[in-house]
């Protein structure tokens, strides 16, 4: 689990507080050294030539430059939703002024997602892979998987006391980058010419699929992604000091790489990784554990980045209600079992298909591209509804579009070989996010309100009618409407016409999430004091929504102030002081048996369903206890029109 910087309060920049934002925010981008100067090479066609290594560092270094400095540090995290990030946030921001974008928000999460399953497969096998060196005939996979399985089963436990080392070992290893790097530079000073964008430009046009190459050179920024969606736990100042000594130390290293390409290329072959072979060999075996703690860490930031992506998601609708579990005593700190499992079956399915790391990074890349486009698409959308200056809008549009759109080209190229494996997580993991924001979106369309004012007399009056048994002495539904004038008619249905339920009070709870991602409010509305009574929650969507308790603490502070008195009113109790019983009301609305959507919306609708079986219930995601909650199942539709009438005939 990440630890939550915010709740440290290292938001300001501090020693303490940059080296933790080393070990959260860093892995992925951190260790890309690992497998990125390997894969420029595997697509150079034979031809390792001077212009050639200086055209690919000068790439990896403008595209660290334009793509991860310019665009993610400067411009997208200033687009900050209350100081948390990611394009689930950008999204809250502007969802309810430009409801349409919602697809490219599923589009960017789900691709996100699928990234986080690869991720740790191709680290963590490059970091084993530098054991080969020392012994050629280890087992790489193996190893992996245990490695792999470990982190994934510490999950359960929390992370947060080893959590405190991340930030050291990962200031470790940008140190240990940096000065081996530096010193391959000292032995051939002209490899800076790589600074000269000329030579990417060079590299691109000129070399022999040299377009292509921009596939292995993405590979460089992938992590880019995860600045963004780190903001929250860090913050921006501490992130963009960092990445100044972190850029520092990747660019020495990969100068270091090329360098010793250069004064190495006799002996370079299709299985040489020029980061492990330019470590001099005394410091070879620490240097690889070193790795292997970096890419442990790297993984450890990619699942619990997917923890986090899928707890906001939940809450904006796009995926199944889901377990979600609190390890540790900080709020960031999360666990999801259902997800947690999905991400080891599929790390180590990707690990036994690909088997080696170069084969991995023939398939990596291809679905973050996706991704930084949908947040390049969702930030134009958020700048131009700011009303910034709308010629800033097209320039970013119009300059992003075009480097991401080449690097999805270049990347695309890698479908076939194996790229179809994260595109067709991906697709799955859309598909779901899709048919539960529209599935809701169609159940929502069927919702029918009534005033309330017009029943609050026949609610006043059942509450009083002695001739019906009490139901409950508190009553309480969860309601869907916004408007506290309102109330939905199938509640009035299950109170008054289902089965006439008598109760002392009637209590509405309404939970509204709000964009701001950690409100938490409540306000309360005595519709008719004692008897009628809504609760509003309004809740940020980075909060889980624990109702039970929420609501046990608004009952706390209403009967300090004397506003009720939730006493029992049976006299044998109240003369204890025994406090009243409540009983909850949960209303499920089903597809009536005569009603029929259209083909498409049938399908969705089919498909919600299925997913809502997987999923937890309302009753056990918002906590409330199981042995006082009734659950009613009512059509979607009443009143539904008959097509076609009887005809009464008489028997003679």
């Amino acid at each position: 689990m990440k630890a939550n910087c915010s709740s440290r309060g290292i938001k300001k920049i501090s020693l303490a507080g940059l080296i933790i934002t080393l070990g959260i925010v860093y892995g992925d981008i951190g260790t890309s050294p690992l497998y990125v100067m390997r894969a420029i090479l595997a697509g150079n066609n034979g031809m390792l030539t001077t212009e050639f290594i200086y055209g690919a560092i000068s790439c990896v270094i403008w595209t660290l430059t334009l793509q991860t400095t310019i665009k993610y540090i400067i411009i997208t995290l200033r687009a900050d939703n209350n100081g948390e990030g990611g394009i689930l946030a950008l999204f809250a921001l502007i969802r309810k002024r430009a409801k349409w974008v919602f697809v490219f928000a599923i589009i960017g999460g789900a691709m996100l997602l699928a990234d986080g399953v690869i991720t740790p497969a191709i680290t963590v096998v490059s970091a084993i892979e530098g054991l080969k060196i020392v012994n050629p005939l280890i087992p790489v996979i193996p190893i992996v998987l245990v490695i792999i399985s470990a982190l994934f089963i510490i999950q359960q436990f929390g992370t947060n006391t080893l959590g405190r080392s991340f930030g050291p070992i990962m200031l470790l290893w940008f140190l240990m980058m940096g000065l081996i790097g530096f010193q391959h530079i000292l032995a051939l000073p002209s490899i800076l010419k790589a600074f000269n964008p000329y030579y990417a430009f060079l590299l691109l046009s000129q070399h022999p699929g040299g377009f292509l190459l921009l596939g292995a050179v993405f590979l460089c920024t992938t992590g880019a992604e995860d600045l963004y969606v780190d903001l929250g736990h860090c913050g921006l100042k501490n992130i963009r000091t960092t990445w100044i000594f972190v850029k520092t130390m990747l660019i020495l290293n990969y100068l270091g790489q090329g360098a010793w390409i250069l004064t190495h290329a006799d002996s370079i072959n299709e299985n040489t990784n020029p980061f492990f072979a330019m470590i001099p060999s005394w410091f070879l075996i620490p240097g690889i554990i070193i790795a292997t703690s970096a890419a442990i860490i790297a993984s450890q930031a990619l699942i619990s980045g997917a923890f986090s992506v899928i707890s906001e998601a939940i809450q904006l609708n796009f995926w199944p209600k889901v377990k979600v579990l609190y390890p540790a005593t900080h709020k960031g700190q999360i666990y999801i079992p259902s997800i947690n499992k999905f991400l080891w079956v599929a790390c180590c399915c990707v690990i036994l298909y690909f088997q080696e790391s170069t084969k991995m990074e023939a398939a990596y890349g291809l679905a973050i591209t996706i991704t930084m486009l949908m947040t390049t698409i969702l930030l134009a959308v958020y700048l131009y509804l700011e009303k910034k200056n709308w010629f800033l809008v097209i320039a970013l549009l119009a300059v992003y579009l075009t480097i991401e759109g080449s690097f999805l080209i270049a990347n695309m190229f890698k479908f076939v070989h194996g790229g179809w494996v994260t595109i067709l997580i991906a697709a799955c993991l859309f598909f779901i996010m899709y048919v539960w924001f529209k599935g809701r979106e169609i159940k929502k369309s069927f919702l029918q309100f009534v005033k309330i004012d017009e029943y609050k007399d026949v609610i006043v009056n059942l509450s009083n009618d002695k001739s019906l048994p009490k139901y409950a002495s508190n009553l309480v539904y969860l309601t869907k409407a916004d408007l506290e004038t309102d109330i939905e008619s199938k509640i009035i249905y299950s109170i008054i016409h289902k089965r006439p339920k008598r109760a002392d009070t009637y209590w509405l709870i309404h939970i509204h999430i709000v964009d701001e991602p950690r409100t938490m409010e409540y306000s309360v509305n005595p519709i008719v004091p004692n008897v009628l009574i809504r609760v509003e929650f309004r809740l940020g969507y980075k909060v889980d929504s624990r109702i039970n308790l929420y609501f046990k603490q608004v009952l706390d502070d209403l009967v300090a102030n004397k506003e009720i008195d939730i006493t029992s009113k049976y006299q044998s109790l109240h003369n204890y002081h025994i406090m009243s019983d409540f009983r909850y009301v949960v209303i499920e609305r089903i597809q009536n048996y005569d009603f029929d959507f259209k083909t498409v919306d049938q399908f969705i609708m089919d498909a919600y369903y299925l997913l809502k079986k997987i999923g937890i219930s309302d009753v056990k995601s918002f906590g409330l206890d199981t042995s006082n909650v009734e659950v009613e199942l009512v059509p979607l539709i009443f009143d539904q029109p008959v097509k076609d009438k009887l005809k009464r005939i008489t028997f003679s």
